[in-house]
């Protein structure tokens, strides 16, 4: 049996060959994301996985949650997925989906770990320091963890780029051990 994540990401990769195809891609996009917080309770999703509660029950369900928020396509991928059993990938194909739309804009996914939030004007510089860096358009996501003491830890695609308070110490105390001082 294939990885989920492979059978999300073909389902993904079909959806935006269609949108491409289309020129719907952003309401793909959209609407994929919409979907998935729609159907994200997770009791919900348990109902839906659910062989014993017939088909026709479960697709009535999915219908009438989605079908004055979705367009057709995207709720007959919803539905293709249910009668599948695969409901449960839902998010993983609206996350792959919006995944293969940043590379086709060129924008890369970064992320910066804080010890405290950072100031908007802080925000703006990273941002513009890492699409410098990347020679394109940068889609930076926030994050707050007041373990890491101080500085800042991103992640740009499978780059890492630690300038944390607490990644200074563990190098320190590393070269310490090591008898490198």
């Amino acid at each position: 049996m294939a990885r989920p994540t492979t059978t999300a990401r073909r389902y993904a990769e079909a959806a935006f060959e269609i949108g491409l195809r289309d020129g719907t891609v952003d309401a793909w996009r959209t609407e994929l994301e919409v979907a998935a917080q729609a159907l994200a309770d997770e009791r919900l999703t348990r109902v839906l996985a659910n062989p014993a509660i017939p088909l026709e029950a479960r697709t009535a369900v999915v219908s009438d949650a989605l079908a004055a928020r979705v367009g057709r396509p995207v709720l007959n991928l919803v539905l293709l997925l249910l009668r599948r059993g695969r409901i449960e990938l839902l998010p993983q194909v609206a996350a792959e989906l919006k995944r293969l739309d940043d590379h086709r804009l060129g924008i890369t996914p970064a992320t910066a770990t804080s010890a405290a939030p950072l100031e908007p004007d802080e925000v703006s510089a990273l941002t513009t320091r890492l699409e410098q860096l990347t020679g394109g358009r940068v889609d930076l996501d926030l994050r707050v963890d007041p373990s890491i003491f101080g500085g800042l830890v991103v992640r740009v695609g499978d780059r890492l780029i630690d300038g944390s308070v607490r990644g200074r110490l563990e190098r320190l105390r590393s070269r310490l051990v090591s008898g490198a001082l």
